[in-house]
């Protein structure tokens, strides 16, 4: 009997594994199609519309306060992100009869004409909507964390319960409800480049799921003697 829990337990674990590295795979192909295809099918104006949208729906929810507080958290992400290109600028400091000089104008020309061309405008203006949604979960983040808490403490109780009663762990529900957490991850984070107006609650409640989902794994998690 002993044994045979042992393998039913390593097989939840497996098919757990199995799912989380292929959904991990698909959520991340995903999110690169959609960062690359996105800028090119729509115009930078449409990703600034879609924040001014999701900017007006957490105004009407949280009022102007945390509304501007989410969208100066977004703009300073995506500052750092902008000086931290490896986009080479050109000196004032050089020579303009040397050869060096010459080549990096010449280099500096060709950056500033494809940097600045609509595609790549796009992708700013996309950026800047992912970092504004990712701004707004973040305003979440002290609740989301001690929800979060509250759900392992909840799911270490449960399974040392299990544990004192001599009631069988679940290794399968245990790959469910991990596998299930995950998706929810990965599904929330290609969420923040989707091209459409977001609620304000919609990601909150995702993170809201995930915590529920890894309180229900630990509690049918079964360690193996």
């Amino acid at each position: 009997m002993l044994d045979r829990d042992r393998r039913g337990a390593a097989l939840g674990v497996a098919g757990a594994n199995a799912v989380i590295r292929a959904v991990s795979i698909v959520s991340l192909l995903c999110l690169l199609v959609l960062v690359l295809y996105l800028p090119s099918a729509h115009d930078p104006a449409e990703f600034v519309k879609l924040l001014r949208q999701d900017q007006a729906s957490i105004e009407k929810l949280w009022g102007q306060a945390a509304a501007l507080r989410i969208l100066a958290r977004a703009v300073a992400m995506s500052d750092t992100a902008q000086r931290s290109s490896p986009v080479p600028e050109l000196s004032s400091g050089a020579r303009a009869d040397t050869v060096d000089h010459a080549v990096a104008s010449e280099m500096a020309s060709v950056n500033q004409r494809l940097f600045s061309s609509a595609y790549f405008r796009s992708i700013d203006a996309l950026l800047l909507l992912a970092s504004f949604r990712l701004s707004t979960l973040l305003e979440w983040l002290p609740w989301l964390l001690a929800l979060g808490t509250a759900c392992a403490v909840d799911g270490a109780f449960a399974r040392r319960i299990k544990a004192k009663e001599f009631r069988q762990h679940d290794p399968e529900w245990f790959a469910v409800h991990a596998s299930l957490a995950i998706v929810t991850v990965c599904t929330t984070v290609v969420g923040f480049v989707l091209p459409f107006s977001l609620h304000p609650l919609l990601l909150p409640c995702a993170l809201i799921l995930v915590s529920f989902f890894a309180g229900r794994a630990i509690g049918s998690f079964h360690f193996a003697a």
